[in-house]
This record gives C-alpha cells, sequence and structure tokens, in this order.
C-alpha cells in the first residue's frame, strides 16, 4: 500500500459510514475477504467510492490514506483511500460513505447487487 496519510487518529474524523453501508460491507466481506475503498474523483463513477478487495487495486504516491473504517463485526478496519490530487480539494472535507439503489460502476464489488456506494460529504468541524 502507500505511504501517504491524512494521519487517521490525528485531528478530526475524515471518513465515517452509515448504517447501511456497514452491512453491506459486512455481506461483502463475508463473500470476498477483506476490503478496501479508493475515491479518485472526477465525473461519473469516478466520482463514487470504489469498493475492492485489499490489495486489488495498487495504491501508490498519488494516493493518500484518509483513515480506516471500523466495522461491527469485522476483523479489520476498511482502509479508505483517495488520489492525492482529489484530496487537495477535498481536504476541508469529512466524508461518509452510503449506499443508495442503483447501479455503479462494474468495478465496484457491490455493482453486481444492484447498489452502489455514495459519498456524502460536510465541511470539517474546527
Amino acid at each position: 500500500m502507500g505511504t501517504h496519510e491524512a494521519r487517521p487518529g490525528e485531528g478530526p474524523e475524515r471518513v465515517a459510514v452509515t448504517g447501511e453501508a456497514a452491512r453491506l460491507l459486512r455481506s461483502l466481506t463475508a463473500e470476498h475477504g477483506p476490503l478496501m475503498f479508493h475515491q479518485s474523483g472526477g465525473c461519473c463513477d469516478g466520482s463514487s467510492p470504489m469498493c475492492y478487495q485489499r490489495g486489488e487495486f495498487r495504491t501508490g504516491g498519488s494516493d493518500v490514506l484518509l483513515g480506516e473504517l471500523e466495522i461491527d463485526g469485522l476483523p479489520e478496519p476498511v482502509p479508505f483511500w483517495m488520489s492525492a490530487d482529489q484530496f487537495a480539494l477535498w481536504s476541508h472535507t469529512h466524508l461518509t460513505v452510503d449506499v443508495v439503489p442503483g447501479r455503479g460502476s462494474g468495478f465496484s464489488l457491490e455493482a453486481p447487487r444492484g447498489v452502489r456506494f455514495l459519498i456524502r460529504s460536510r465541511l470539517l468541524e474546527g
């Protein structure tokens, strides 16, 4: 995995997950094993968080680790990565991973289930 971090555990929490998204992550983990998210930015599906089997998407120097989602019932947290360019734009924003009906990208693990992950955002509180 990459080495750039937004210092999870230091400063404000940057990323969280809704109850519905947590339920889906438990189900996906049971089916696929440990998971990870990557948010690349851009338009269309690029603006949605993509869920992969851990290690399936290679992170590097152009990625930032925003945090690790602690999900009740999962033995290990789900890391949430973002491209550094996108982080530069969203560095003042708190993100919440949610899930909604609809089909997202074919590369994200939830796509075959007829739902997609979605980011809800708000300004970080000082």
